[in-house]
């Protein structure tokens, strides 16, 4: 029947009715596909995976699965250990635009500290599912390069839904369809205006519902793992694609963690944490202590709970507090649709973090709106010439992606990104990378941007950089930038611990980092040497300090160790050094890694007093006048007496509460100077980027 009509495409005037195409002159033409509808809803669940492939020595596996749409991870399973048949019974909700692009399920096999292995792949044919109807589906695990092997099967069910409300098609009455040029027009305007009123819907969505805040506070009696009856636990949390990944506390069975994060909810029903603990090794694999998890859908929502797990497959406890709250503001929307352009909208912005409202919440200290607008002069990165580009927007942990671009080097993204702001000196990181759909994506190029540097509402175009920060690469980005915060929530906030990137790398030996860090920290002691001599006027210069001569000393082996590295790479492959190269390269790290706090502690102090951050310099300034009227006012022994009992107290009135020193944490928030060079503040670029970034160890 023509009223059954509905209307698909308004960029044709030849109306879709039932698989055919019937134009006005009542003419049927060829039967073609309906044309999709709108947003899907995918819901799968992974039921496990039989006779997979065995990629360790020990004849197994521990495998997890990662599902991908059109290049983009959309979901990371739990690791299974030492298993060749698991049971996951995990559940995935994914969005889905159109049903052209396959499920591509891939399966590895996880390594610490290695690449992981690749046990097999598969697709899914979208097209193929009946919409409303749940469906068991065995996929068969294929390797690309060896399509002979049997590499196992991997059990789904799936069901896809059409979202409701974002999908609706247009009925078309008989009269609209068998009518004249005007009931062809009014149809179209019909459509047009449906559309607009769609695509509203699709703008603007919140990307996570939600953040768990977990608190490590300790472990109790855990297993010993060394020959000396003790252990060097350290403990990883996964919550879908999330990981963190706990300091290390040497030699303890009893350790004391006191660390917290973030992790973002995107299940409604919460998900599940789970959470290994290890014992490090120098130079072997570090050894399974124990596992537990954490179901969030047992946890009520705006409580702090405090929690005791028992390790499964090991011994002792690890006491945690986790607490769920809503969701930040964080979204994504298209360029025509922008927050701070909507005049009632950016009134109730500005009344929230206006100084009246100072008290409340403090966590949430300002909002962030970024424009990523295009770029130009891309890096190709395919054999065609070519890049398939998209953009990665983050603020410490939150972690936003636009659209891909495909095949072009100078892409237009029209997006905008909106970020809840829990900390003022925090650095909005802008990463451009090519999509592979067979392998992780290439880097383009990166820019780094202090929130406090940033000029509002003005387009700037970005020079990227390489993965160091240390150079350009080919290409600009264009960006608009709006930071609004409360002043005094955020320097309030600067007294507190910085929250730590759980995504972050970790840091690798390199002999030019190292000798920089010798020669920055060089200068840090070059500059207390000359203000003790002006201290004291019988200071002796006739021989060199004793602290710069151990560095020129030390600068000369490493120069000595870079003419005899065939030498040494040559002797260290045999096996009965291996070990001990392991463990004298964790040395090395450990020795660059406290060179690079010892001299960025040296230079923060100097940028804190330059005015490199005029809002730190300032805090400083006030923070001094009032502690000088403060002792004007009050004898000193009574200050030290109420810090004293503030000190000593704190344990007993907030027994889980994190140590932290203020003046350090205000530090932390001061550039060194080469974070100076990273992060583009233009006023120091010149003169520090020959000095620090190109060392010239000959």
């Amino acid at each position: 029947m023509l009223d059954s009509c509905k209307l698909k495409s308004a960029c044709n005037l030849p109306f879709i009715c039932n698989k055919k195409i019937i134009n006005t002159a009542g003419t049927s033409n060829a039967e073609v596909p309906l044309a999709d509808p709108g947003m899907y809803q995918l819901d799968i669940t992974l039921r496990r995976g039989q006779s997979l492939a065995a990629r360790d020595r020990g004849g197994t596996s521990d495998p997890y699965v990662k599902f991908k749409i059109g290049g983009k991870e959309v979901f990371r399973s739990k690791i299974i250990h030492k298993n060749l048949n698991p049971v996951w019974e995990e559940k995935a909700c994914i969005l889905v635009d159109h049903l052209r692009e396959p499920l591509y399920i891939k399966v590895f096999d996880y390594d610490f500290g290695l690449q992981d292995d690749f046990m097999g792949s598969a697709f899914l044919d979208l097209t193929q599912l009946e919409l409303n109807r749940p469906t068991d589906v065995t996929l068969t695990l294929k390797d690309p390069h060896y399509p002979d092997h049997d590499l196992g099967i991997i059990l789904l069910s799936v069901i896809l839904t059409p979202k409701e409300g974002e999908s609706r098609d247009v009925e078309l009455s008989e009269n609209e369809v068998v009518g004249s040029y005007f009931s062809v027009k009014s149809l179209f305007w019909r459509f047009q205006t449906q559309s607009l009123r769609l695509s509203d819907l699709h703008r603007k969505s919140h990307l996570w519902r939600g953040i768990v805040s977990i608190t490590l506070i300790e472990g109790r009696d855990l297993k010993a793992m060394d020959s000396n009856g003790l252990s060097d636990p350290y403990v990883k949390f996964r919550l879908g694609h999330q990981k963190y990944k706990s300091k290390i506390m040497p030699k303890t069975l009893n350790p004391q963690w006191r660390e917290q994060f973030d992790f973002h909810l995107y299940e409604e029903r919460g998900g599940v944490i789970d959470i290994t603990a290890w014992d490090k090794d120098a130079g072997k694999r570090d050894d399974f202590i124990g596992r537990c998890q954490v179901d969030l859908s047992a946890l009520s929502r705006e409580q702090t709970h405090k929690l005791e797990l028992q390790l499964e497959e090991g011994e002792g406890h690890l006491v945690l507090l986790v607490t769920l709250t809503a969701s930040a503001t964080v979204s994504i929307s298209d360029l025509s649709v922008n927050s701070l352009e909507d005049q009632k909208e950016r009134e109730e912005i500005l009344k929230r973090y206006s100084p009246l409202r100072i008290f409340h919440n403090l966590k949430d200290v300002g909002f962030l709106q970024v424009k990523v607008i295009r770029a130009e002069g891309l890096m190709a990165a395919d054999v065609t010439g070519k890049s398939d580009p998209f953009c990665v927007v983050e603020l410490n942990n939150d972690r936003l992606l636009t659209h891909t671009v495909y095949k072009n080097l100078n892409p237009e993204w029209n997006k905008v990104f909106t970020f809840n702001i829990k900390d003022i000196h925090s650095v909005l990181e802008v990463t451009v990378y090519d999509e592979d759909r067979d392998r992780s994506a290439d880097f383009l190029g990166k820019v780094a941007i202090p929130l406090l540097s940033i000029q509002n509402g003005e387009q700037k175009a970005y020079v990227l950089k390489n993965k160091q920060l240390t150079g350009p690469t080919k290409g600009v980005i264009y960006l608009e930038i709006d930071v609004i915060f409360n002043a005094v929530k955020a320097s309030l906030r600067t007294l507190i611990p910085k929250e730590q990137k759980y995504i972050e790398e970790e840091n690798r030996l390199s002999k030019q980092l190292l000798l920089r860090n010798f020669i920055r920290m060089k200068r840090c002691v070059m500059v207390l040497v000359n203000a003790a001599y002006y201290v004291n006027s019988c200071f002796d210069w006739d021989s060199p300090p004793r602290s710069l001569a151990a560095f020129v000393v030390v600068e000369d082996m490493l120069e000595d160790e870079e003419e005899e590295d065939d030498k040494d790479d040559k002797d260290s492959e045999k096996k009965g050094f291996i070990n001990k190269i392991y463990a004298i390269q964790e040395v090395c790290v450990s020795v660059q890694n406290i060179l690079d706090e010892v001299a960025s502690f040296g230079e923060r102090i100097k940028n804190t007093f330059n005015w490199t951050v005029p809002f730190l310099s300032w805090l400083a300034i006030v923070a001094l006048c009032v502690f000088t009227a403060i002792l004007y006012c009050i004898p000193l022994r009574y200050i030290v007496l109420v810090w004293g009992i503030n000190k000593f107290t704190k344990k007993l009135r907030s027994p889980y509460a994190i140590d932290n020193n203020e003046l350090l944490d205000f530090l932390s928030r001061v550039p060194s100077d080469v974070q100076v060079v990273q992060f583009c503040l233009e006023s120091c670029l010149t003169c520090l980027h020959f000095e620090i970034c190109d060392v010239n160890i000959s």
